[in-house]
C-alpha cells in the first residue's frame, strides 16, 4: 500500500490551519493562581465591546482560567465595575440595528 499525501487541514473559510502557532493562556504565562474581579483592566480584554464574555477560542485562555474569568466578570458586573451591556450610542440609528418587517 502506498502512503497518500496528507493535505493540511482547512478551516471553513478554506485557509489552511497553521498548527505551529500555539496560543497560550496569559494567566498561565504570568503564573496567576486566581483571577481577581477587582482587576478591571485585565478583565476588559476578555469582554467584547458589546459587553459579552469572549469564548475560550477567542480569548486564548485555558479552561481553568476561562471559568475564573467568567466568574470574575460576573462579580465585577454585580459590583458595577464592568457594564452588563455596551453603552447606548447616539449615532442616529432608528431601529437599533434591527430591521422591522412591514
Amino acid at each position: 500500500m502506498a502512503k497518500s499525501k496528507v493535505k493540511p487541514r482547512a478551516t471553513k473559510k478554506g485557509r489552511p490551519v497553521n498548527p505551529a502557532r500555539r496560543r497560550y493562556c496569559s494567566f498561565c504565562k504570568e503564573k496567576v493562581a486566581e483571577v481577581d474581579y477587582k482587576d478591571v483592566t485585565a478583565l476588559r480584554r476578555f469582554v467584547s465591546e458589546r459587553g459579552k464574555i469572549k469564548t475560550r477560542r477567542v480569548s486564548g485562555a485555558c479552561r481553568r482560567h476561562q471559568r475564573q474569568i467568567a466568574v470574575a466578570v460576573k462579580r465585577a458586573r454585580e459590583m458595577a465595575l464592568l457594564p452588563y451591556t455596551a453603552p447606548a450610542s447616539g449615532s442616529g440609528e432608528k431601529h437599533g440595528g434591527r430591521r422591522r418587517r412591514g
